[in-house]
């Protein structure tokens, strides 16, 4: 069922998703190799560079404030991912900044 849903948010995803996809795809970072909606325990995360234990997630009002989030967060932390959240506007109008901040954590992990 997990799968299913993984498989169905890769066809729907946002404009913000599809711009951070088009930075993260095809081993642009330095090699790394980045997944989009990949389920990791009972949840589904945007992206995933599942070597680093890196999880990047494009986030619209929706999760703003969203306990759910936090708990979702904790949950991936204890199973040694570091987690990035970007919101759908820095995404969009400043790609570079973010792709800046997705690589220092990817040589955090070196």
């Amino acid at each position: 069922m997990l799968q299913d849903n993984a498989r169905d948010l890769r066809k729907r995803m946002t404009e913000a998703e599809r711009a951070m996809w088009s930075l993260l795809r095809r081993k642009q970072l330095e090699g790394h190799r980045f997944r989009k909606q990949v389920p990791i325990g009972q949840y589904i995360v945007d992206f995933a560079c599942l070597d680093a234990r890196l999880v990047v997630e494009v986030d619209g009002g929706q999760h703003n404030e969203s306990t759910s989030d936090v708990e979702r967060d904790a949950w991936l932390r204890s199973q040694k991912f570091r987690v990035l959240r970007f919101w759908n506007n820095d995404v969009l109008t400043n790609p570079e900044g973010v792709m800046q901040m997705v690589l220092k954590a990817l040589e955090a992990k070196r």
